[in-house]
């Protein structure tokens, strides 16, 4: 998986690359046809002080692209917020595509001139 992590009006620190990392390994165990990531974190001037870390993320899986940003005032938080929320979107689309399969396989039509067992 390609990971790119930047910030804006703010030096991405190796401690802070580090946490980033170690996160998304944890979400990434639950699925791992994960393509590349774009990870941006950054400061912004409002006037509401509790929202001004912001962590956005745009995931690339196979077949859907996840996109999510969440803002707190602590940068560590906002991670967490984010990695929280990924979590439970990577493993609704792993449902979805293990019972997009199954269903395939459970709902498939008899061959011309057999009956179908009792």
């Amino acid at each position: 998986m390609n990971l790119k992590i930047s910030g804006r009006h703010l030096e991405v620190t190796p401690a802070l690359r580090e946490y980033v990392i170690t996160k998304l390994d944890k979400v990434l165990r639950h699925f791992d046809q994960v393509i590349d990531g774009n990870v941006v974190l950054s400061v912004d001037n409002q006037k509401e002080k509790d929202k001004r870390q912001k962590v956005e993320i745009n995931l690339h899986l196979k077949g859907k692209d996840i996109f999510i940003e969440s803002a707190n005032g602590d940068l560590y938080a906002a991670i967490d917020l984010m990695i929280d929320r990924l979590d439970r979107q990577v493993m609704r689309h792993k449902e979805r595509i293990q019972e997009h399969q199954h269903d395939a396989i459970k709902h498939q039509e008899a061959p011309l001139g057999e009956q179908p067992q009792p």
